[in-house]
């Protein structure tokens, strides 16, 4: 007993022995007699035990539904009473299998022995047919979750199992395979479902079997070819010929098994309607192809896989990448891989511009792997690179990871799996390379940022922040730089660094915070020290070398901000941060572009809030001297132009100005009052002169409000605002009368129209009466007069006008995106929202745009819409209705005119689409809730229409007929009734073109109300309920050929390479199959039915089977 207890116990190092059997039942004998527990843990044995115990009570699909513990003992009881009891165990097993599919079956064992295949699964399907089945497959019961998984290892278990013996009997798997094949080509689909995962896993179990077994054959053949050499002769030999020659022909018979499986059940399975059993068909190749590549490594099976990448599902695509991606990473398959390379390696670059990301993403890692076995051409990657730029960011990310590895690390695959070649070269090396790629970009510095944004996580060489310095400073002889190169370096340089800190280098999709935790903020910190250690002393150098490089100063100011600024104190290095700050200023006054000027500013106001001590009382006195200093250039500039110099001095000024008092308030007496001067003396200067001095004034009156005391004004600040004030609304409305005559004599004046428009609205919501009404402010309080808000709209709507072509030209102007159209109508749009200005007029006419000006501008009124829509008082109706009258005022103006038929007719297509995008707004239990809206707009339109006889008749069809068409037809008679009544006492004897309008209206109203009778006059419908039958076609002449006793299988089937080859064929798609999608209905056409009239009288259309073999299939390509 105790050297018994000896051998079991582990030992302290090395593997544990494994115990023999006979040593484990007599160590059980002895502990049970000596009342010792054996070396398992009581709630396991008990189990055990209990488990056991209940095999005898407990079917077989009882186990696999929900006891799969117990599936192994089940497995090795059902082997043991294979040699006693062939057909109990066969009937068990094919039962459960007939069970698993959720037949309700009442077969029995000997008309199971007795009956053929076919007879059983006709049965089986009819019993679907009757509704007799239960979906075991797809359902989503909790005792049943584990179904599939337990399903694929008692088949996984009973192969495993049976390997020694009943494996190779030719009997119980021949059966098997059989019934699975069968059930597998059956419409019910959960029979295919069952049958195609048991038959998927019976073939990958067979591999495991068959690996196995080609071990022992080498090891056999080895053995016999070394007894060869001692002996010619012999019992030994001939034993190992005899186990070489069984072995051999065990293997022969488990490919013979597979080849049958996939010829029956994978070669129809693989097109099936079901896109989750076409999934595990290719997943499941993939895992053959790979595990057995002596049998499946070849074109006539890999062409499934090709086939499977233009299937119309996005997980079956992804599916088949997935396989492909496992067999390329195998470096032994890549010679037999280059026929299906060839032929398939332009749809795998396609995929990688898919409409599923998920598969984009699969099929980018898969080109990557191509590239690394150099598979591929460099001229074949052109349209991947536009990918760099593309929206969704996993697809980006991937392109980023595959341009570094293909062009900057220049990684091959070598015989180390996994190896990259490229890692351990210097990083001018690399950064090198990347300049190269950013020369492509280098025009737009957005998709630059995109192309360091993809790279970035991948290319260490970006945070090698030393090196990128000395490259720049010309301190590494190894690489020249262009003047392109250094301006792309300078961006990476910039870009690289905010990614390092954790800021976005490109606009996020979604804009929400970034949050980080306290392991990554600590990274992020860690990061921040890295840089400003590498610029410490070397940033000044910088700046001076790029000073007057004005696409380079931009980015390099914006460093500042970036650089943790106590390290200049802790390191002693104070006078290069003075050295910083002088040249940063130094530069705000040699640049006059908005980014260089904004990052001057930026800078230097950040270090007058994150520095400490004496460098932020440097920082402070800086920005106060560059305050003074530049008000000084101001006035002086102002004195030039009013003695006839050259005003670009003054302008480039002016908008350092407007820079420097978007971030603070410059305090200066007279400075307004010269601004006010010159803009009212010199009316001829340049537009983007006057632009700026508009805003500079604007600027100047809201830091002064914003200076006031609200609960204790002077009387002296509030009476200096309203002079301000006073002064500012006098040019602007100067400008509101003058600019729409500029425009007609055609000078260039959108940019000044645009900022008088949007510092206009601005000014009246910063002054809007209410808000200062019953307070110390009121007499700041301001309500624009209604002829004011008709110049002002007026001069928005010829903003609104200006062509698409106009706006992309001016697309790249500074301050572009502060003076466009969409920027005019936000500032109308304010307006409204705010209530500052009466709704009644400008809310209807920016509405009546709502169709006009593409989709930026529909969107912006959208909003309106919806926001108004929240107000208690809102008049939705009043608002629509007033705003089609304004854009049908528009046409008729454009007819009397007499202006040309194309602008006339352009006119009154907007008012079409405006009425439809209006009446759009009632859908669904809106057009019940808002019925009398809608009746309103229709009455009040009617009233309009017939007002001036018959000139106005065409804004009944224009802007009220898709009104119409939400009303209930019980509404129509009452409108048709007032229709037909203002015409009695009408001439319409005159001009028949003019009435043309009405008696179009008229019979859509007639048309409406007669549909409604003959609907009502209809028999009601019976309603059903689930879902709706398909309404199938029945042929008159069905032709059904005699099929009884036809074999649902072909037991021999058809071998693979009886089909095309992969090098021969073009065979794109999987058509689907002769499988109907309406499984529960639909019988087993030629197979069950023998005759037309059987069909007629099951009312099941012919078309199930042959109407669909020329429609795409489930692939969505021709098979």
């Amino acid at each position: 007993m105790e050297e018994t207890l000896a051998t079991l116990r582990r030992s302290k190092r090395g593997r544990p022995p494994k115990p023999r059997e006979e040593d484990h039942a007599d160590f059980v004998e002895e502990a049970d007699a000596a009342g010792l527990a054996p070396p398992h843990s009581k709630r396991k044995r008990a189990a055990s035990a209990a488990g056991a115990a209940s095999l005898e009570d407990q079917p077989l699909i009882d186990i696999i539904k929900h006891n799969g513990r117990l599936i192994s003992h089940a497995v090795k009881k059902l082997v043991e009473d294979y040699e006693s009891n062939k057909n109990s165990v066969m009937f068990q097993i094919l039962a459960m299998l007939f069970e698993a599919c959720g037949a309700k079956h009442e077969i029995y064992p000997d008309y199971l022995r007795e009956s053929d295949v076919d007879d059983i699964v006709l049965s089986l399907v009819d019993l679907a047919r009757k509704g007799l089945v239960e979906d075991n497959y797809s359902t989503k019961q909790k005792d049943l979750k584990h179904f599939k998984e337990n399903l694929v290892t008692f088949w996984d278990s009973l192969v495993l199992e049976c390997q020694n013996g009943p494996l190779f009997d030719d009997t119980l798997f021949q059966k098997v395979k059989d019934y699975v094949v069968a059930l597998s080509c059956t419409p019910p689909r959960v029979y295919r479902q069952v049958a195609s995962l048991v038959g998927l896993q019976l073939v990958t179990s067979f591999i495991s079997v068959a690996k196995t077994l080609s071990g022992q054959r080498e090891t056999t053949q080895r053995q016999l070819n070394a007894e060869k050499k001692k002996q010619s002769d012999g019992p030994l030999i001939e034993s190992l010929n005899n186990r070489l020659a069984l072995t051999h022909e065990n293997i022969t018979y488990l490919e013979d098994l597979m080849r049958k499986i996939f010829n029956g059940l994978f070669m129809h399975r693989y097109r099936d309607v079901d896109p989750e059993i076409r999934m595990s068909c290719i997943k499941s190749l993939g895992i053959w192809v790979v595990s057995y590549p002596s049998l499946f490594l070849q074109d006539i099976y890999l062409k499934y896989l090709g086939w499977t990448l233009n299937d119309k599902n996005a997980g079956v695509r992804r599916t088949s990448i997935l396989a492909l991606q496992s067999l390329y990473e195998v470096e032994a398959n890549i010679p037999s891989l280059g026929l299906f390379t060839e032929r398939f390696y332009t749809r795998m670059i396609q995929l990688a511009d898919d409409i599923d990301v998920s598969v984009a993403v699969s099929a980018i890692g898969l080109i990557k792997q191509l590239l690394r076995h150099q598979l591929l051409s460099d001229d074949d990657l052109g349209p991947l690179y536009d990918l760099l730029i593309d929206e969704p960011p996993m697809i980006r990310r991937a392109i980023g990871e595959l341009v570094y590895d293909h062009l900057i690390a220049q990684n091959i695959k070598t015989s180390q799996p996994g190896a990259r070649d490229g890692e351990n070269e210097p990083s001018e090396v690399h950064i090198g390379r990347m300049l190269q790629i950013l020369r492509e970009f280098s025009d737009d510095p957005i998709l630059s940022s995109y192309v360091i944004d993809d790279i970035w996580d991948d290319m260490k060489a970006m945070r090698d922040w030393r090196c990128m310095i000395s490259v720049l400073l010309d301190e590494n002889p190894g690489i020249e730089l262009t003047d392109m190169d250094g301006t792309n370096l300078v961006r990476m340089l910039h870009a690289s660094a905010k990614k390092a800190v954790g800021e976005r280098i490109i606009p996020a999709m979604d804009n929400r915070k970034l949050y980080y935790n306290k392991g990554q903020k600590e990274t992020l910190e860690n990061s921040k020290r890295e840089i400003t250690s590498a610029l410490l002393t070397r940033y000044p150098h910088l700046l001076r070398k790029y000073m007057s490089d004005k696409a380079k100063i931009s980015p390099l100011v914006d460093m500042m901000v970036l650089l943790k600024l106590e390290m200049y104190s802790f390191k002693r290095q104070e006078k290069h941060f003075k050295a910083a700050i002088d040249l940063i200023t130094d530069a705000f006054f040699k640049h006059g572009e908005k980014d260089a000027l904004r990052s001057c500013i930026k800078a230097i106001t950040f270090c007058c809030t994150d520095c400490q001590a004496d460098l932020k009382d440097y920082a402070e006195n800086k920005l106060k001297n560059l305050e003074d200093e530049l008000v000084l250039k101001v006035k002086t500039a102002i004195k030039e132009v009013e003695a006839g110099d050259d005003e670009y001095s003054l302008l480039v000024n002016l908008k350092r100005l407007y820079e420097l008092q978007l971030s603070k308030p410059v305090k200066n007496e007279s400075l307004f009052d010269d601004m006010y001067r010159i803009l009212s003396h010199l009316r001829e200067m340049d537009n983007e002169v006057k632009s700026f001095l508009l805003l500079n004034m604007y600027l100047q009156v809201a830091w002064c409000l914003h200076a006031i005391d609200g609960e204790n004004p002077s009387e002296t600040s509030i009476d200096e605002l309203f002079s301000k004030q006073s002064s500012l609304f006098d040019q602007l409305y100067y400008y509101l009368v003058v600019l729409p005559t500029y425009q007609k004599e055609g000078r260039s004046t959108t940019v000044l129209s645009c900022r008088v428009c949007i510092i206009t609205a601005e000014m009246w919501c910063l002054f809007k009466k209410s808000k200062y009404s019953s307070t110390r402010l009121e007499s700041l309080g301001y309500l624009p007069q209604v002829d004011m808000v008709q110049k002002f709209w007026k001069l928005c709507e010829q903003q609104l006008n200006i062509s698409d072509e106009t706006e992309d030209e001016d697309a790249n102007e500074e301050y572009i995106e502060d003076a466009n159209r969409d920027a005019v109508n936000i500032a109308a749009t304010k307006l409204v929202l705010a209530d500052t200005v009466p709704k009644d007029y400008l809310g209807p006419e920016i509405v009546s745009h709502y169709a006009s000006h593409g989709a930026s501008t529909t969107e912006i009124i959208k909003h309106l819409i919806t926001s108004l829509k929240k107000n208690a008082d809102f008049d939705k109706g009043a608002l629509f209705f007033e705003a089609l009258k304004r854009a049908y005022e528009r046409y008729m103006t454009h007819v009397n005119d007499g202006e040309n038929q194309t602008l006339t007719g352009k006119s009154y297509s907007e008012c079409q689409d405006l009425a439809s995008r209006l009446a759009g707004s009632y859908v669904g239990a809106a057009r019940t809730k808002n019925k009398s809206e809608i009746l309103k707009i229709i009455q009040d339109g009617v009233s309009f229409a017939f007002a001036d006889l018959p000139n106005q008749l065409s804004f009944l069809e224009a802007a009220l007929l898709p009104f119409v068409s939400k009303l209930p037809s019980a509404d129509i008679p009452d409108i048709l009734a007032d229709v037909e009544k203002r015409t009695q006492d009408a001439d319409m004897n005159g001009d028949q073109s003019a009435w043309h309008p009405y008696f179009t209206f008229v019979e859509h109203l007639r048309e409406k109300h007669a549909k409604n009778e003959v609907l009502h006059g209809e028999e009601k419908p019976v309603k059903r309920r689930g879902r709706p039958r398909k309404v199938r076609d029945v042929p008159d002449v069905p032709k059904v050929p005699d099929v009884r006793g036809k074999k649902l299988f072909n037991d021999d089937g058809h071998n693979s390479s009886d089909e095309e080859s992969i090098s021969a064929s073009d065979h794109h798609g999987h058509g689907e199959d002769e499988d109907s999608e309406d499984d529960a209905n639909q019988p087993l056409i030629n197979t069950i039915r023998s005759s037309a009239a059987k069909l007629r009288s099951l009312k099941v259309s012919q078309q199930g089977t042959s109407s669909r073999k020329g429609a795409p299939g489930p692939s969505g390509s021709n098979s």
